[in-house]
């Protein structure tokens, strides 16, 4: 295969019909985690994370995030022929997230279901897939989410940023748009940097072997194997969004890709909200479609350990003024917070076992 066709198209251009946003209301700081852990001492890698309600989980947070993408997308749920939810926090270990969804929305009978896992870009991998069933003519529309709750064991570094939210994307031709995806490239090895086998609580992580050669080197190959394959460069971008376990890293690789601070800034919601894992890169998309204007050219690359990224080319369209304000906004769900403190944290995602 030649360097030229590496990056994927579909044969039917496709786009993004519709988005939508979820984040929990209430929040937890890391200087209390911090409090608990080590007296309050050392450096915090971002200011608070989102924590799920008592009565929250990855299949109500997809259905909130569903429904608001379908309010931008003005299509009837039943014309939907695929509901895929990609997530590493899926409440059922046999039975499908996607089915709950799809039947809440209304997309059942008539539509394909199905749950997505490949740690933190399994949102995007269904994403993918979604462009493929729309772009070769098996359906018109496709839905795709990536949603996830904070996983963390008490303690670890990961408790800092362990966040949750996520968001879902209806795609669909591009002609009926908010915004064109012009074209995706994934990059994939085998590295073991981060990891949970069956039953076991907690995810486990290679400490700093996450940043290199699992983080960064994924995301500049995905990042610069699809920029050169399609003849583009970080100039050719108003905006870009990349995977945040934390806000150093993205700001890194953005510095390393040629991108500036101001570049990605509308879709670096982790200092706020954590890392929502199979949601993190498409919920920072959220956050910069709702500021996008018409012609604005973004790059989003999602990571996921294990590992892998998918990049995308995308481009705004004229529909997205006219649409946007139909639905809830990433940042009004930023600006409803409740902080609570860390016992009602350990209450609310039942880190105490009681036998």
């Amino acid at each position: 295969m030649s360097e030229q066709q590496l990056h994927m198209t579909p044969d039917k251009p496709v786009g993004i019909i519709g988005y939508g946003s979820y984040v929990p209301r209430y929040r937890l700081a890391a200087k209390e985690v911090a409090r608990v852990w080590t007296g309050g001492k050392g450096g915090l890698p971002i200011k608070e994370k989102s924590v799920p309600g008592l009565d929250e989980d990855v299949v109500t947070m997809s259905i909130e995030a569903a429904r608001n993408a379908l309010a931008r997308a003005c299509i009837s749920p039943q014309d939907i022929r695929a509901v895929w939810v990609g997530s590493e926090s899926h409440p059922y270990a046999v039975k499908p997230t996607s089915t709950l969804v799809a039947e809440a929305i209304g997309a059942v009978p008539h539509t394909q279901a199905a749950d997505w896992e490949f740690a933190c870009k399994a949102g995007t991998e269904a994403f993918v897939a979604a462009m493929g069933l729309v772009g070769s003519g098996m359906g018109k529309y496709a839905l795709a989410i990536g949603m996830d709750t904070a996983q963390g064991k008490p303690g670890d570094a990961l408790e800092y940023t362990a966040g949750a939210g996520g968001a879902a994307y209806i795609v669909g031709p591009a002609e009926d748009s908010l915004a064109r995806v012009n074209a995706t490239y994934s990059f994939v090895t085998d590295t073991p940097d981060f990891w949970r086998r069956e039953y076991q609580k907690y995810p486990e992580h290679g400490m700093r072997f996450t940043g290199e050669p699992a983080y960064f080197k994924h995301i500049s190959e995905a990042a610069t194997t699809l920029m050169h394959s399609i003849g583009t460069t970080a100039k050719d971008y108003k905006w870009a969004v990349f995977h945040q376990p934390n806000t150093k890293f993205p700001q890194k690789v953005a510095g390393q890709l040629g991108f500036s601070l101001e570049q990605i800034q509308p879709g670096l919601l982790v200092p706020v909200i954590g890392n929502t894992y199979a949601g993190a890169a498409m919920i920072g998309l959220t956050g910069v479609l709702d500021i996008a204007e018409p012609g604005d050219r973004i790059l989003m690359v999602s990571f996921g350990s294990g590992a892998g990224s998918d990049a995308f080319d995308i481009e705004v369209t004229d529909k997205i003024s006219e649409r946007r304000n139909l639905a809830k906004k990433t940042g009004e769900y930023i600006a409803r917070r409740t902080e609570i403190d860390y016992a009602t944290y350990v209450r609310y995602r039942g880190k105490l076992a009681m036998k």
